[in-house]
């Protein structure tokens, strides 16, 4: 009798786990929908494919999918990722390594939808949750610009580091369903054309919200758009600190102009500071190549995010430096770095920047203030020239906690209330970090 009941009970349990195990195999094996399923590629038009080059800078695709020296998009670009190593794939249209044999469908599922044909998933380095808002025009020039504006490349692809079972892909599914939209942009009726493309871009193709907005524990970015306060609030990533875009007067653009913010975007610096970083590549590859009405529009949606006073603190002022050299790091400050950023520390607008009222001299996060004292800057390229001055790696010169005393100063003087930063933080940013390379890296699409 207790056998039959056993039975019984275990039957009633088994049917409902393989009823979820159904939907849950459903669920993460099916295609995203797409509106170009029954569309086939249009005749080859140097209009559209033009427009395609265009798409493909705002949304910088050459910087992840490049190597200086290797034909553009041929992959290989390594990314760390808390679960290991991932490598950029090649997305020219070679059909053996590439993305020669995508339908339009295709290209559209794994841009906006990180989902490969076959249903593989793309990992979420792939910016797809703000990829998802192009427009269907965009998408389809990408698609052109992709398939006859670029050379196929023979370059087989890198394989993953991550271990087994954290490289199981399914997962992915649905961490999507949690995190990744899947409308495109719609225009704010209350908001003029230039907002809206701005907002468009920042959210879309710029992809701005993946390194300027913090993480949540799933590693997903805590707002994708203005409605959420921490969208561009600035975040911690990969050893730098991508600072706040928002109006934020210490950590973010509260002081900078509309105006200031185009230069910075088109020339690569303005009187408050110079690409560096991340940033670098974004600029020499594509920020530089935008049109001025979509910088001036970019410039107009980030002036409309408002700051946050309670995080951002008191408002930068300047104060003169204590000129005692028995400061801790202010003999290094003076011997080593005030000739390019002044005794002042007003720097040499707009060429050397100021570090008086610097995001890096301001924000709780030290980490880009110590990633570019030990490693220097890479080479800004503007207009094709290469900059003249670039911050030099002294990684060799300074020990840990002589890098430590001078960040500590910088980020405590001329008003600057960053904290103190640890020689312990110094040394876990050497080990994991690498001199910048002096060579420019520029990359040619075509």
């Amino acid at each position: 009798m207790n056998n039959r009941r056993f039975a019984r009970t275990a039957g009633w349990l088994v049917l409902p786990c393989l009823v979820a195990a159904g939907l849950l195999a459903w669920y993460v094996t099916r295609q995203p929908v797409t509106p170009f399923a029954q569309e086939q590629a249009a005749s080859v038009d140097p209009a559209q494919v033009s427009r395609g080059e265009y798409v493909a800078r705002l949304s910088d695709c050459v910087a992840c999918h490049s190597l200086p020296g290797k034909a553009p998009f041929a992959g290989g670009l390594e990314m760390a990722t808390p679960l290991g190593a991932i490598h950029a794939t090649n997305i020219t249209p070679d059909r053996t390594h590439g993305i020669g044999t995508y339908s339009l469908a295709d290209f559209d599922r794994a841009v906006r939808h990180g989902v490969a044909p076959g249903g593989r998933r793309l990992y979420p380095a792939m910016p797809y949750p703000s990829y998802a808002k192009l427009s269907d025009d965009d998408i389809r020039a990408m698609y052109a610009f992709f398939m006859q504006g670029v050379q196929p490349a023979n370059e087989p692809n890198i394989p993953s580091d991550i271990p087994w079972p954290l490289n199981l892909r399914w997962p992915i599914a649905l961490w999507n369903g949690l995190f990744a939209p899947t409308a495109t942009y719609a225009a704010k009726p209350n908001q003029d054309a230039l907002w809206n493309r701005g907002a468009y871009i920042v959210q879309g193709p710029g992809h701005c919200g993946s390194c300027h907005t913090p993480r949540g524990l799933a590693f997903n970015e805590k707002a994708l758009d203005e409605s959420g306060k921490p969208f561009l609030a600035g975040a911690l990533l990969d050893g730098w600190y991508a600072p706040s875009l928002r109006q934020d007067p210490n950590t973010g653009l509260g002081r900078w102009s509309e105006a200031q913010i185009v230069q910075f975007l088109k020339t690569g610096r303005n009187a408050h500071a110079v690409v560096y970083g991340s940033m670098t590549e974004a600029f020499n590859n594509s920020t530089q190549f935008m049109a001025d009405d979509d910088l001036a529009a970019i410039a107009r949606y980030l002036k409309s995010l408002p700051g946050d006073p309670q995080r951002d603190g008191t408002p930068w002022q300047y104060v003169a430096a204590d000129t005692r050299q028995d400061v801790p790091g202010a003999h290094t400050y003076a011997t080593r770095c005030a000739s390019c950023h002044g005794p002042d520390g007003k720097g040499q607008p707009e060429w050397m920047p100021p570090l008086a009222g610097a995001t890096s001299a301001l924000a709780k996060e030290s980490a880009s203030a110590i990633n570019i004292t030990l490693n220097g800057s890479q080479r800004v390229v503007a207009a094709g020239v290469p900059d003249a001055y670039r911050m030099p790696a002294f990684r060799e010169q300074l020990s840990d906690a002589e890098i430590a005393q001078v960040l500590t100063y910088v980020r405590s003087a001329w008003g600057n209330h960053g904290e103190a930063v640890d020689a312990k933080a110094v040394g876990k940013l050497r080990g994991h970090t690498d001199p910048a390379s002096s060579s420019p890296i520029i990359l040619h699409m075509r």
